[in-house]
């Protein structure tokens, strides 16, 4: 039995090859060459324009906060007595890629600004920036755009921060979505 069936089979392939009717061969594996590409884009540089300047003020006898907006919009709260002079939100200007879209991720926590002279501290926190911080928040239309960030600084009473003036540093990320 299964020696007919294979003549059946021999005489089938036999009949076709000789009636010109085309068995395609069967291949386990094909090839293709395909093609990549590349885009390559300027790097995203940010320079600082301004810097995070809370101004001049006086705790007074319990201290509190001087907030300051991305706008540059300065208040005090607590104690806290506004003085006179400049007082501002930091700016920063990204330049890149044309339309391309970028994220802001601000300080996660506290920055300490130190007195040199005595190394009293005060704290910044509550971190805003405009555009808002996050992923695809800011376009660089025409290949560039300003970028204003405020916080928050918590101030002691004048034994914890006596008269002087403070500083520190701070990181903010701007990345490419």
């Amino acid at each position: 039995m299964q020696n007919i069936f294979k003549r059946i089979i021999l005489g089938l392939i036999i009949i076709s090859q000789l009636s010109g009717v085309y068995v395609p061969k069967a291949y386990g594996q094909t090839s293709i060459n395909a093609n990549a590409t590349a885009h390559v884009i300027s790097a995203l540089t940010a320079t600082e324009l301004a810097q995070l300047n809370f101004g001049r003020f006086s705790p007074e006898t319990q201290g509190g906060k001087v907030i300051l907006t991305p706008e540059g919009i300065r208040t005090a709260q607590g104690t806290v007595v506004l003085g006179g002079g400049a007082a501002n939100s930091a700016s920063f200007y990204l330049t890149g890629e044309y339309e391309a879209t970028f994220s802001i991720s601000l300080p996660s926590g506290p920055a300490t600004l130190t007195n040199a002279l005595n190394a009293k501290t005060m704290q910044v926190t509550d971190w805003q920036s405009n555009p808002a911080p996050g992923i695809g928040i800011g376009k660089l239309t025409g290949g560039g755009m300003t970028v204003q960030v405020g916080a928050v600084l918590n101030v002691g009473d004048m034994n914890a921060n006596p008269v002087g003036i403070y500083t520190g540093i701070y990181a903010i990320t701007f990345s490419y979505n």
